[in-house]
Order: C-alpha cells, then structure tokens, then sequence
C-alpha cells in the first residue's frame, strides 16, 4: 500500500491527468514514475527510485530555487506541468503536510515572462469542425471550400480572445498565420485534426478533452459566463452560421477553467473575426515575401526579413503590433492615411519624435504586466514597472498634444491620430501615485523576498520594522554588554530555527559563566545559553517581524487588486503606447532612408517611380541598389483599356538578373504602404490591394509525400481560386518541375486566365521567351532585366525596362557558378542545336508599351 505521502502524489496526479507533477518535498520538487523518467531525459536530472526491490518507484528532482529555469525548458519541450505545493508551514506542523496543485502551466496558457518571447504572440487555440469532418468519407461529402470549422485562439498573457468560422482551406492559412503553441479539439475531432496538421507542416502541442466540452450549449454556457453578454450578435457572431465560432471559443474557456481560472478575468471580450479588415495575406505568400522571418533563419528570428528593417522598437508590446501590422494591413483608406499622416508629422519633426522617443525608452511591457496582475501572480518589481509607465503618462500626453497640432509637408492637416491620442489617452495620476507611494526604489521580483514597502506609508508596518531592526541592534548591545560583565571574551549571541536565539559560550570559559545563564544546547568545543532578558526580546523580535511580513503582503494584496480594478485603463494605455512605438520606429526609418508617403488611392493602380527593396536597401553598400520603375492597373479599373497601363507585367531575363528582386519588391511596398509606413521610392501611388499572392521559389513537401510541381501548382490553383480584381499576384516560373511543353502551356494557360478572368494586377516573371507573344493582348506588357556582354563575361545590370529578354542566358551563368568548363562547353553545342532545330525558338517580338510607359502621368 502506498504511504500516505505517495498518497497526496497519485491524488494529484489523478487531478491533473498527462500533465508532469512536481511534488514539493522540503527544499526540492521530486517526481515520481513515469514522470521521473521524463523529466530525467529532459532535465538531465538523475534517475534515482523511491525504496527498494522489484517495486521501487522511479524517482528525479531539482532544488525548488531552480523551479522558473526548470519549468522553462519543460514547456519548451511542449509538456504540461503540475505544481503541487506544500500548503502547511513545516514550522507549525506536525506530521503529514497537506499539499494540493497551485498551479499548471501548459504551452498555450504560459504566461510568465521566463516562458514567453517578448516579440510573439502565445496562442492557445481551439478548433470544432462540423460532426461531418471527422467521418472516414469526408472528401466524398464535402469540398475543402464547403467545410465550416470553429476556430477560436486567445493569448493568455494579454488576454486578446477571437473566433471566426473558416473553410478547410481557409483554416489551414489561418493556423499557420497563428503559430499556435498549443491547439485542442475533441477526442471526436482528434483524427481529423493530426491529419490537417500533418498536411499543413504545423508542430505543436496537440491537447485533447471530452466530447462534451465542445457541445453548444456548454460552450455557450461558458461564454455568457465569462463575457457578460446573453446575445451573441452583440459581440459580433451571426447565428446559427458561426455556432462553431463559439463552440471553440466555449472549449478554450473550458481548458482555462480546468487550469487556469484566472485567466478568464483576464479576457477583455470575445470578439468576431472578420477577413474583409485586413489585406489577406496567406502563409505562403508571408513566407515567400520574408515578412516576419528571413529564409536563412530559423525559429522567429527576424533579420533579412520586412519586420528586420524596421530594427528594435522600444517596447516588446511595439515589436508584436508592428508584426501584426506588416502581417495584415489595413484595407480601409482612411485608416491608412491617418496611419501615414501621424509618420508624415513625425517624420517632418524630428525634435519631437525625439522627445517621444525619449519618453517610451525601457516603457516595458504593460499587456503582458497587467495579465501577470490579473493571474495574481505579479510581484513587486511587476507593479513597479506598471507604476514607471504611469508616470510617464503626463509627459507622453503632453508632447502627443503637440504631435497633434504640427502639420507636415505632406499631411497639411496634421495627425488627427496623434491628436486623438494627445486628448483621450489616460494620466493614470491615480494610479501613479498609488504605486509610487505604496513602493519603495528598487523592488524585488518576488513579494517573498520583502523589503518593498516604502517607508511612512502605512505606520503599523513601520512600527513592526522597527520593533525588528530595533531588536536586533539591542542583540548586537547586549552580546557587547553580557561579555563585558561576563568577563568572557569571546562570547556570542546566535541564532537557529531549533533553539532560537543563544549566548555561545567557549569550553575555556565556562567557570565564567553566571548561574542566571541556562544551558539550551551543547555543540563541540562551546556550551550554548540563554537569559530570561534575550528570551523577551526574542519574541518580541520575532513577533515583530512576522507581523511585518504579514503586514507587508497585505498591503501589496492591496496593492496588486487596486491596479487589477483598474484594467481596462491600463489596456487602453497599452494599446496606445505601442501604436506611438510603432509610429515612430516607422518615422524613423522613413527619415534615415529618405523613404516617401505613398498616394494610397481606392483605383487599381500599382505605380512605383524609382523603387527599391527595402530589405536589400538595408543589406547592400550604400548606392548600389538599382531603383526600377514599375506602372500597373486592374483591367477592369477607370481608364484601363487600349493604350493604357497593362495589368500583367511578364518580366523576363537571366537568372541573378533580379527578376524575383523586381516582383518581390512590388509586393512589400504595398505591404509597407498600406501597413501605414513610408515606402522606399522616388514616388508611389498605390491601389488598395485586397489579398495579396506571391509564389516565389517551392520546394518537394516531403512530410506529405509532394513534389516541387505539386507544390507549385497546388499554390498556383490556391491563387488563381481566390484572387480578386483587388487583388496583387506575383508569380515566379511558374511550369518549371515538368517538361518544356507543359510548364510553357500551363503558364500561358494561367496568364491568360489572370488577364481574362480575373482582370488583378499581376507580376509574372518567366524564362519562357515565348510567352512574350502574349502582348498581343492590350493589357499584357513586356519588361526585362537588362545584362550586358564584355569579353565573354556576363554583367549584371539590376535594371527593368520595357521589352521581353531574347535569351536567358543560362549557359552563362552556369559558368558563373563554377560549372566545370566541358559542361559548359556541351551545353553550348547542345543549346545551337536546340536552336537550330527550332526546339525552343524564340518568337520575334515587337518593342512593347513596358513598366515605365506612361508612367509621368501618375506623379505629376
């Protein structure tokens, strides 16, 4: 039979099922069994066992100070954990100590600091299909663009809650888009869901619950309970099309309600999630346009990438909003332009972009503070730096107010944005001087530690500290005193847990010792003693610091429940600082790399006068960037038609010749336009772009078993099925991977199905020369990257111009990688052959109206 404490162990255990108990034992946390094991392999802890024999339990642990490092590398590894805690004080107790779960951290519910990475969001997500999903027939009943799937995410640490009801199709993007940490979904749904994270490449913490979880009503219940709201078409859902929404979002409150409860009060609303407010940018178009992540780079690394060009901002709450700007822009040209009228004035005065900047340095991260607040775990030092950002507040508000009052050269209007800011945003002064009275400089992490009550803030507190601090100087008096009188030299007063406070006395001066001196304690070489005076004063001393301790935590409850009352204020503050960080990092770069304002229009133009890539801009020696022009418009556009401006653009040239460079680019100045930044050109005028596509380069899936060709052409038919006339494509070699004749049709076949049909602006580079015939349509131009010829050498000139290349120049540029000189020399004597016989013969084609034809007429 177990002992009673292996007892408290298997009840904990049985409470917090999957998840690794740590079990506090004294000084240390220990696990037992399987989890010792596990955490052994983890940790790399030693694997010791609990008794002897066949029987013995399989045993691991660590010191509790190593508890927050330990933990940290648990949930890294995707484990749930189990705190079980010692409730009793081992001082006062006698016996068994109760001890009971304080507390489970999973990866998708982490909301400590040391758990999460400053600049990214902590997903939690949950996904109800539709019963019909998770049959073995699916595919026979429904097609992915039919399916209807709840999809609900939170991050915890900030309390953000959405749900949206997607297709199959579009709920794989949207998990990419999410990088979930944890997802749940039911046992019903728990084949189906592994095989679409299988075939979507997505890794992580796949938790499943009961059935029952995400029935409607349950998860209705759940969301009126936690919300507030009885009607759902309040906060923004149509029923009964979206129940699935709130199914999902009802099974994540569950997961909280089962181990994280706090977390619920953290939640500001639950909110509907709507595609049409942002530019739809699907993963792998974010992927092959590097916007948050460079290629070369792993994990959430940002250099080489958009999000890398904009450097550090000055709060991890500023990092997040600028990658949830450039990952989904506005669509709204109103919004837009209050965006770049704010940079515009910022950008046109430095002297208060300065001060602003000044103001936000080490602003720390207040969303994440308050979630640690509202879990009820925030400490001292947290509420500290809650109580720094207040009071930056009034100065903040102050220089907004000017901010809002400057015009700019190109907002003559000025910054209704920051002016709004200047008028609504909160001083906090309450707050301020709650915090800055209650704490002293200097707080620790941990309330535990103490010490972080500032001093004549609350008398009963100050008389405690100093009844204690007095006690102990009149310990250092009386050891002083008692040796005089004594005549004993070496006297000492100490102190241990067992015996309290002592006299320690010497072996060679006991014949000194007074007969009022009682014997407590006899260690090598001394005698130990005490008095009746330093018995008084013990428990005088000790009283007094327990009861300044207790005092202490009291008033930091207070403390910590007053700034919890006071959430939303501090939500709103936070909203707003980081869109002023983000602001004037965007300022920032625009003034350093002389970047201009955008003309954002509702038209379909794409207009680019001596653009450049704001990545390579950054990365090149300053001047050798070649600036290109580029000149587009929907087919269907006011004015588009014969003589006008084409709305496909096939670009053609060597590769290294900067063909992908050139159609890359296109795409992230309208990513940066409508994100709200400067873009880097001469002049831009930009249409409002809806969805924006980029397939650029595509390697074999091997996780699903998918060639490079499958690859491409499964993204080439995700485009071409859901591209708008709103819309920017760029396509890179698209029918490369099979033979000549099929890659060449089946690009043919779809730029005329982007001009036909879909009538969206389209950038198409090729090295089939032979598409270049497709001028003969009234909106389909000609560019090409220019080389030059030197003694056999190959040069680069990096320059777009109007008219298709009239060769490709592979052969050469095998040679430039190194490709042995009989190769080459083959290849030669195989491609005029080739040539000869017609094989690939180039089609002559007329100078065409290019990317710069006509272009005058946008910038005047």
């Amino acid at each position: 039979m177990a002992s009673p404490m292996m007892q408290q162990f298997e009840a904990a255990k049985a409470r917090c099922p999957g998840a690794l108990v740590l079990f506090r034992m004294g000084d240390f946390y220990e696990l037992f069994g399987d989890d010792a094991k596990r955490a052994a392999e983890l940790l790399d802890l030693t694997l010791t066992s609990r008794d002897k024999g066949p029987n013995a339990t399989p045993m691991a642990g660590f010191p509790h100070h190593q508890l927050d490092p330990q933990l940290v590398k648990l949930v890294a590894a995707g484990e749930h954990v189990a705190i079980c805690e010692q409730i009793d004080d081992p001082k006062t107790t006698k016996g068994l100590l109760r001890r009971e779960v304080t507390r489970i951290v999973t990866p998708g519910i982490a909301s400590d600091e040391s758990l999460l990475q400053p600049d990214r969001a902590n997903h939690l997500v949950a996904i109800a299909p539709e019963a019909l999903l998770s049959q073995e027939n699916f595919g026979k009943e429904l097609s992915e663009r039919d399916a209807t799937i709840g999809i609900a995410w939170i991050d915890v640490s900030v309390g953000r809650f959405q749900a949206a009801v997607r297709n199959l199709e579009e709920l794989k993007d949207h998990l990419l888009r999410l990088d979930a940490s944890e997802i749940l979904c039911s046992e019903r749904d728990r084949s189906f869901i592994e095989k679409i994270l299988a075939e979507s490449g997505i890794k992580t913490v796949l938790t499943v619950r009961p059935e029952w979880w995400f029935e409607d009503k349950q998860a209705e219940a759940k969301v009126t309970s936690a919300i507030g709201s009885l009607r759902f078409d309040g906060l923004g859902f149509n029923l009964p099309e979206e129940q699935l929404a709130l199914t999902a979002a009802g099974g994540i409150l569950a997961y909280l309600d089962e181990n994280e409860p706090a977390a619920i009060g953290r939640i500001k609303t639950l909110a509907a999630w709507r595609s049409g407010s942002r530019m739809e940018i699907d993963e792998a178009t974010r992927r092959s346009l590097e916007l948050i992540r460079g290629s070369s780079q792993s994990g959430h690394r940002r250099d080489g990438s958009l999000a890398g060009v904009f450097g550090k901002t000055r709060s991890a709450m500023g990092s997040r909003l600028l990658v949830d700007w450039l990952s989904a822009p506005l669509v709204e040209k109103t919004a837009i332009d209050e965006r770049i009228d704010a940079v515009s004035v910022l950008v046109d005065h430095p002297g208060i972009a300065s001060q602003l900047t000044a103001t936000l340095q080490g602003v720390g991260d207040i969303e994440r503070l308050i979630g640690r607040v509202m879990s009820g775990r925030a400490g001292p030092r947290d509420i500290e730096r809650i109580g720094h950002v207040t009071k930056i507040l009034p100065e903040l508000i102050t220089l907004l107010g000017k901010a809002g009052a400057l015009v700019a050269t190109d907002a003559p209007n000025g910054s209704t944005l920051l002016a709004n800011f200047g008028d609504h945003l909160d001083p906090c002064l309450d707050l301020s001087k709650k915090i800055m009275a209650t704490l002293r400089d200097g707080c620790p992490t941990f309330a535990r530690d103490g010490g972080f009550i500032r001093p004549g803030f609350d008398s009963r507190y100050d008389e405690f500290v100093e009844l204690a601090t007095g006690g102990k100087a009149w310990i250092a008096k009386y050891q002083a005193s008692e040796s005089e009188r004594t005549g004993i030299p070496r006297l000492k007063v100490g102190f241990n847990r067992v015996f309290g406070f002592f006299l320690e006395v010497g072996r060679g001066y006991s014949d000194k010792v007074p007969s009022e001196y009682v014997r407590k304690q006899t260690v090598k070489n001394a005698e130990r003693y005490t008095t009746p005076e330093l018995d008084e004063r013990q428990r005088q001393v000790l009283g007094a610091e327990e009861e300044g301790v207790r005092r202490e935590l009291e008033l930091f409850e207070d403390l910590r429940n007053f700034v919890a009352h006071h959430r939303e204020r501090l939500d709103n503050v936070a909203e707003q600082v980081a869109t002023v960080d983000v602001l004037l990092t965007f300022a920032d770069v625009a003034r350093s790399r002389r970047w201009v304002r955008a003309d954002i229009s509702n038209d379909s133009v794409l207009a680019i006068d001596q653009g450049r890539h704001p990545v390579l801009e950054q990365l090149l020696p300053a001047g050798t960037l070649v600036p290109n022009d580029l000149a587009l418009v929907g087919r269907r556009a006011e004015g588009a038609g014969e003589g006008s401006l084409p709305s496909v653009l096939l670009v053609t040239g060597p590769n290294m010749g900067g063909k992908s460079t050139f159609i890359r680019q296109a795409a992230l100045l309208a990513v940066l336009a409508q994100a709200g930044s400067f873009v880097p050109a001469k002049a831009a005028r930009i249409g409002i772009v809806d969805r924006l596509f980029a397939r650029i380069g595509a390697g074999d899936d091997l996780a699903s078993g998918a060639s490079t060709f499958l690859v491409e052409m499964s993204q080439t038919a995700r485009i071409l099925n859901r591209a708008t006339e709103k819309s920017l494509v760029i396509l890179d070699e698209v029918g490369r991977g099979t033979s000549t004749f099929d890659g060449l049709a089946l690009a043919q076949s779809v730029v005329e199905y982007l001009y036909k049909r879909l009538y969206c602006r389209t950038l198409f580079a090729t090295h089939y020369l032979q598409l270049a015939a497709l001028e003969k349509y009234s909106g389909v131009a000609n560019a090409q990257v220019l080389v030059e010829q030197h003694e056999g050498q190959l040069i680069f000139l990096h320059q777009v111009t109007s008219g298709a290349a009239d060769k490709s120049w592979g052969v050469h540029v095998a040679r430039l990688a190194g490709v042995p000189d009989a190769v080459i020399n083959r290849a030669r004597d195989l491609l005029l052959a080739y040539e000869a016989g017609g094989t690939q013969k180039s089609p002559k084609v007329k100078r065409s109206h290019g990317a710069s034809e006509g272009q005058s007429l946008l910038f005047d």
